[in-house]
Order: structure tokens, then sequence, then C-alpha cells
């Protein structure tokens, strides 16, 4: 009689990140570029000490990418952008948008990653699910790029919204302006992703400043959310799908009571709130709550221990675990250990959701396709089943899976 196999969870990373080194971008420029972009990157000096050490090439080398990735027992990633694209001053999900007269070379520097992530994907078919940056300076060019990575990634994870920070030149999220790019995700089924970071203003390179940004970074990603369910875009585009990813979960249980609580106020027959502040929530039919259940998911990178028991009432089918390799908060070389502390009190149903059933789903992963490959190298579901004592914890990692500390937020 041959032995069965011990059983094993196919892990679909719901956060990676991936970019090509600086020198990779040139061949995906047009040519009229290439004497600009060598000016620019014989002068650039790359701010982030994670591209420039040893360890860099876990952004860009794909065959010791994969090797890493799945000795820890990962069978597939959701690819966000990491390093630094042609004429951008730092990374993607950081960087400011671009202003008028920087737009043209600054949309074929973002283009340029797009179109390596695309190649970067298709070395491992199936495996890769990569997210495109598109700008919100001029519609037409997000929608053609839309149009080009839906044609193009299989499978596809969509688009980064916009980074639309404070006060910027451009129109904030509850505009018109925004309704084409809506329009057509609705239609062509497109994820749309708010990743830790974006939407970030300008704060200088001040000591103080940088704390403050460091600090401030969730509520800026938050604060997206409920401009989205205000401005009524989920009324008008019901079927649109977000994931909020690498952004904690212990703001969600108190932050969406809050905008309850506004809601509520905003349409309560004479309140003072419904009177001068309620006219964009009487359009409602929804509570925010009950938009957030329908239209957004949880890109729940790393979970605290702290969290993970919240994923319970917050619906373990909308949670999607994440690695966040190759950042030295995510959870490499200690995936199994990390999902012991976050899942060995859950039953194994509601952990195969949150780790591979979910984000497969939402990101168009093929799981008959993955599975081989995870009863290869995936974590075993009896070790994930067995709680990792505090004592046991790794010590040599910085990542949040092991940080004891609670911490709420508001928003």
């Amino acid at each position: 009689m041959t032995a069965t196999a011990p059983e094993r969870y196919t892990v679909v990373s719901a956060d990676g990140h991936a970019g090509g080194d600086i020198a990779d971008y040139r061949p995906y420029l047009a040519g009229r570029w290439h004497d600009e972009f060598d000016a620019w990157a014989a002068e650039y000096v790359n701010p982030y000490a994670d591209l420039i050490a040893p360890i860099a090439y876990r952004s860009w080398d794909s065959d010791r990418r994969l090797a890493e990735t799945e000795a820890d027992g990962i069978t597939a990633e959701v690819l966000f952008p990491n390093t630094v694209p042609p004429f951008f001053a730092e990374g993607n999900l950081v960087a400011l948008p671009p202003t008028p007269e920087d737009y043209e070379r600054r949309w074929a520097g973002v283009q340029a990653h797009n179109r390596w992530l695309a190649d970067f994907c298709a070395r491992t078919p199936g495996r890769r699910a990569g997210i495109v940056q598109v700008f919100a300076n001029d519609i037409d060019d997000a929608l053609a790029e839309v149009r080009w990575a839906a044609a193009t990634f299989d499978p596809f994870g969509g688009i980064l919204l916009p980074s639309i920070p404070p006060n910027s030149h451009l129109p904030p999220l509850w505009e018109d302006h925004y309704e084409p790019l809506w329009r057509l995700c609705a239609e062509l089924d497109v994820p749309i992703n708010i990743h830790g970071g974006s939407a970030l203003p300008d704060y200088g390179e001040h000591e103080a400043a940088r704390a403050m940004m460091l600090i401030e970074i969730p509520w800026f990603s938050h604060r997206s959310v409920w401009h989205l369910i205000f401005s009524g875009v989920l009324e008008r585009y019901p079927t649109l799908r977000f994931a909020v990813t690498e952004q904690g979960v212990a703001w969600l249980p108190r932050g969406l009571q809050t905008l309850d609580w506004f809601y509520g106020r905003m349409t309560t027959a004479n309140a003072a709130e419904a009177n001068f502040f309620g006219a964009a929530a009487a359009k409602m039919t929804l509570t925010p709550t009950e938009y957030f259940a329908r239209n957004f998911w949880i890109g729940a990178s790393f979970l605290r221990p702290s969290e993970a028991p919240l994923c319970r009432d917050l619906g373990v089918g909308h949670v999607m675990w994440g690695a966040d390799y190759p950042h030295s908060e995510g959870s490499y070389p200690y995936t199994t250990e990390a999902l012991r502390v976050a899942f060995a009190d859950y039953p194994e149903p509601d952990v195969r959701s949150m780790v591979e059933s979910t984000a497969a789903s939402f990101y168009g992963f093929d799981l008959d396709l993955l599975r081989p490959v995870g009863d290869r190298v995936g974590p075993l579901v009896n070790d994930v089943a067995r709680p990792l004592p505090p004592g046991e914890w790794p010590t040599n990692t910085t990542c949040n899976a092991f940080d004891p500390t609670q911490i709420l937020r508001a928003w």
C-alpha cells in the first residue's frame, strides 16, 4: 500500500514586491528616451538600502527568487512594484504623482516598469500576478494601459489605485475625472489595489518629517476607502473589487464603526450633520460596513499576533495573507512559523481560505495548476496547526508576525 502524502497548503502570497534593477529598464524605453535615461541613471543615487545590499537581486532575479520563495513554502505571488523606475526620485509606491511638466517622461518610466513586470511574470507561467501602475494625469493613457495589461498578464493582479495626495494638482477621487477608469475596471473586472504607502504628501527630508511619514503612512492609505464609499463610486459600480493591502487589520473594526456613525448622523432627519454634510450619504443605499463587506478584500500581510483573531469578525473569505517578500518586515525565511503564530487555532478550511483560495479567486490564479507545486513545497497542514510558543519565535527577524505588541488604530 502506498502511503498518502501529508497535506500541504498551496500558499498564494497576496503581497510580494518586484522590480528591475535600474539598468534593466532601459530596453523597455522607447529609443528617444535612451540618452536622457543614461544621463539620469548615471547621476541617480538610490536611497533604499535594500536595493543596494547583496540581497537586492530578490527584486529582479527570477530564478533565485523562485528558489527562495519555494524553499519558504510559497507557491504563487501577487507582485506589487518595488525598486525605482526610470525618471522617478523614489520607489513606485511612495512616489509623488508627476507634475504636468514631468508627466511625459515619468509615464514613459512607469510603462517601462509595467512591461518589465510582464516579462518577469511570464518567466513563471501562472505563478505571478503582476499589478501595474497608472497615473491620474491623463485618464486616456490610464485606460489604454489597463486594456494592455488585461490582455497581457495571466493572471492579472490589476492596477494600483492612482496616488492622489491631499492638495495635489490632481482631482480628488470623488471627481468625475475618474469615472472612465471605474467604468473600465468594472467592465473588465480588473482588481484595484490600495497598498500601504500610497497617496502620501511631500514630507520633505527633515528628520522629524520622516518620523511623521512613518506614523501617518497607514492613514493616507486608509482614507481612499471612505473617499470611494461616500463619493458614490461603489453605488454606481457595485461589482468593483478593491484590495486593501499591507495596512494591517486592527484599524478596520473601529474604523468601520466610526464610518457607520458618520453615515448615521448624515442620514438622520433634522440632524446638523444631515443638513450641512449629508447630501452624498443620502444617495447611499448601504452602510459603509456593508459596502466594505461587498467591495473590499484585505491583503493581510504578515499578520500580527494581535490582529489574527480579528479575521473571524472581518470574514475569513475576504482575508488574503501575504508574505511581503523580499522586504525585511516580511515573513521570509520563516513563513511556516508566521502562519503558525497567526493561524494555529483556526480550522483548516479557514486557513485554506486565507492563504490560498481567496487570493487565487480574487486575482485569477488557477489552483488546479498550482496544486502540484503546493503539494511539493507548501507548509504542512499539521505544522501550521501547531501553536508556536513565544519562546520559540525567531529572533533574527524584524517581521511584524513575531511582534507581540498590540496596536490599535481607529483609522
